[in-house]
């Protein structure tokens, strides 16, 4: 599994799960990291570690299969 978002540079942090007793223990909030295929800016296609914050932002476009159709057509 990928550690990092190659967009955002996203990457697991560590923090404290705080109980009502205000009890610390350690956890870490790991980003949902995704490996899709990528359109790039100049029209090339590559597979890249992705975070979901950046698929659904808009911050990169997904290549999909109806894309490929489009193309050949």
């Amino acid at each position: 599994m990928a550690k990092r978002c190659e967009i955002c540079g996203k990457v697991p942090r560590a923090g404290n799960n705080v109980s009502h007793s205000n009890k610390r223990t350690s956890r870490w909030f790991k980003p949902n990291i995704q490996k899709v295929r990528v359109i790039l800016p100049d029209g090339t296609v590559k597979r890249m570690h992705v975070c979901t914050e950046c698929l659904r932002s808009g911050r990169v476009k997904r290549y999909t299969r109806a894309m490929a159709k489009t193309e050949v057509e």
